[in-house]
């Protein structure tokens, strides 16, 4: 087996699958989300929107969007609803009709922030 083969193999383990989205190689865990927020563009997030049904990221999205992502690397993990709510200015309901798959699912994999269930 070759280095390359090898780690393939050891990433598959993992549960990462690699996907060319925006032109490069970008690797996600086993639903959907990125394996590296540091991975994340506005590209990447109107690709995933598109995946997921949002046909159009507003300014709404975006504030969203930049919120989980500014929380996420002050604090070091996503916000709780409270301050969620807070930080965008938007009801929790409101917030999860703007995204298909709500919050987790939708505003938090747009936003490029690892997969809840990965977090210890």
């Amino acid at each position: 087996m070759t280095a390359e083969e090898e780690r393939e193999k050891l990433l598959a383990d993992l549960g990462r699958q690699a996907r060319v989205v925006a032109g490069r190689e970008i690797y996600f865990d086993w639903e959907g989300f990125l394996w590296d927020p540091n991975d994340w563009d506005e590209e990447v997030a109107r690709i995933l929107a598109l995946e997921s049904g949002l046909a159009d990221l507003s300014e709404v999205h975006w504030k969203v969007l930049r919120f989980f992502r500014e929380y996420y690397f002050y604090h070091g993990r996503a916000p709780m609803n409270r301050h969620l709510k807070e930080g965008a200015r938007l009801s929790l309901g409101e917030i999860e009709s703007l995204f298909p798959g709500g919050i987790r699912r939708g505003a938090r994999r747009l936003a490029g922030l690892p997969n809840p269930k990965s977090c210890f």
